[in-house]
């Protein structure tokens, strides 16, 4: 291999974090040719995982590090969500969830590559596309590894399993999940419900946390909230709840601890 070939490998080496995917797309930025890659698969030093995307042989790359690709190579707005940041967050000793499937939101219109698609991560991808918040709003940033991936914060997880209700989430274990949420910030929360485009979701994040008794909920400005008009029927055959014009739950409703 000539010394331009060999210096431009070392640097590939060095250029992100072990433990990623490395993306047809970003290594073509940063001026390796598709024939300089095939020499690197060919030589061992690559392998590929699926059309457009590699790994570096030998390298153990897990479903955060092809999450790490999507944001910082890819600029997507996909990141762990719902119950998995919560889980990542250290919350999810009330949830009683596995850790074999991992839930993904991404901007309205955002597809996942093939290759993260066809590849098998061991876990279950859930993905799910929605406008309920503006992109990278109300995001934190969690270390794995030696390379840092951006979650869900609570507030927003929750607003994202409040999404998926009822359908793909119980509403009992919402409540049990906003039960555990009792050291949000009133402000950044504020932010989260005004921009919140789903009505549904704000009136039920606002329902349960009052339930819940949470002190930062007295310090919310409702008034700037926009809970929109008429009823909204979450469940048939629920009860009515006239503060937020919702049908929940009997079972949510009657009593104060659901499903414990």
């Amino acid at each position: 291999m000539g010394t331009e070939n060999g210096s431009k490998i070392n640097k590939l080496m060095h250029i992100q974090p072990p433990g990623v995917v490395l993306t047809s797309n970003w290594l073509s930025r940063q001026g390796y040719s598709p024939g300089l890659l095939r020499t690197y698969r060919n030589s061992h030093w690559l392998e590929a995982i699926g059309n457009g995307a590699m790994v570096r042989t030998g390298d153990s790359v897990d479903s955060a590090g092809a999450i790490y690709a999507l944001q910082q190579q890819l600029n997507l707005s996909v990141h762990p969500a719902a119950k998995t940041a919560l889980a990542l967050l250290g919350k999810s000793h009330y949830l009683g969830m596995g850790s074999n499937v991992v839930y993904l939101f991404g901007s309205t219109g955002e597809r996942l590559p093939s290759w993260f698609k066809n590849h098998h991560w061991g876990v279950e991808i859930q993905y799910f596309t929605s406008g309920i918040l503006p992109a990278g709003m109300g995001l934190v940033e969690i270390e794995h590894k030696n390379f840092a991936v951006k979650i869900s914060s609570p507030a927003r997880a929750m607003m994202e399993c409040l999404y998926l209700a009822p359908q793909k989430q119980e509403l009992t274990e919402c409540f049990e999940i906003m039960q555990g949420l009792n050291n949000l910030n009133p402000a950044n929360l504020q932010e989260l419900l005004e921009h919140c485009t789903s009505v549904k979701v704000k009136r039920l994040f606002l329902y349960m946390a009052e339930k819940a008794g949470h002190a930062w909920f007295n310090h919310l400005i409702k008034s700037r909230i926009d809970l929109g008009k008429g009823n909204r029927s979450v469940v048939s055959n629920g009860v009515y709840i006239a503060g937020y014009n919702i049908t929940v739950p009997k079972e949510l409703e009657a009593d104060e601890n659901p499903g414990l």
